[in-house]
């Protein structure tokens, strides 16, 4: 007859083992439960952000608005600001002078942009006899893109991934034009391009046939 003897203490420290390896895997899946996505919608969580930036250039002003000096100042300042289509030009003149404003709204048609009415609010105060004028400039991203924030490959509630949308949506925000459109969308005028375009197109259509009025009788004999 065999005797087996145990000891106790290597009895106490596999038992401890066993209980350390299964609290770990215990951790370890519940870490991987944090990672699980949760959108359950076709609605992208990652969407653009419009961020705008204003700059500023203070222009010294007179009874006959801006003087030819400091037209060609801010002449220059827009070319080293690389004004550009989608950009925003305001005028913060306390003696809303029309001689300024027209000088302002001269330089400015050059590059083919209008001046708006209201300025937006810049540090500082603008004293009598200086104009600001006012460069808004915006742009769109879309923050945390890529996004992989879903580290479990498990899918139990049948979402869509944390990176969903975000090239779709980085795409769109870095072609866009003016990113103010992803805001709002531009307003058309009366007369849109596509209408002035198409007029030849209308006359030539609206012309009546050669062949409406139907074949005209011709005679052999010469009369």
């Amino acid at each position: 007859m065999s005797r087996i003897t145990e000891n106790p203490a290597r009895r106490a420290m596999s038992g401890k083992a066993i209980g350390t390896a299964i609290a770990l895997g215990l951790g370890l899946a519940l870490a991987g439960c944090g990672g699980i996505a949760t959108n359950q919608s076709l609605y992208s969580v990652n969407q653009p952000v419009v961020e705008r930036t204003n700059y500023t250039l203070d222009l010294n002003t007179g009874p006959g608005g801006l003087s030819y000096p400091e037209q060609r100042r801010l002449a220059g300042w827009f070319e080293a600001m690389d004004l550009r289509y989608g950009d925003r030009i305001a005028v913060d003149d306390p003696l809303n002078s029309g001689a300024t404003m027209a000088a302002i709204e001269g330089v400015a048609g050059r590059y083919g942009l209008l001046v708006s009415g209201e300025a937006p609010v810049t540090p500082g105060y603008v004293e009598a006899g200086t104009a600001r004028v006012v460069i808004t400039r915006s742009r769109a991203y879309v923050p945390n893109c890529p996004n992989w924030s879903d580290r479990s490959d498990a899918n139990p509630l049948n979402a869509t991934s944390s990176n969903y949308g975000c090239a779709v949506n980085s795409n769109i925000a870095s072609m866009v034009a003016d990113p103010e459109h992803l805001l709002k969308g531009a307003e058309g005028g009366s007369q849109t391009v596509v209408m002035s375009s198409t007029k030849a197109i209308d006359s030539y259509r609206e012309q009546p046939l050669t062949g409406k009025g139907g074949l005209g009788s011709v005679s052999s004999k010469g009369e």
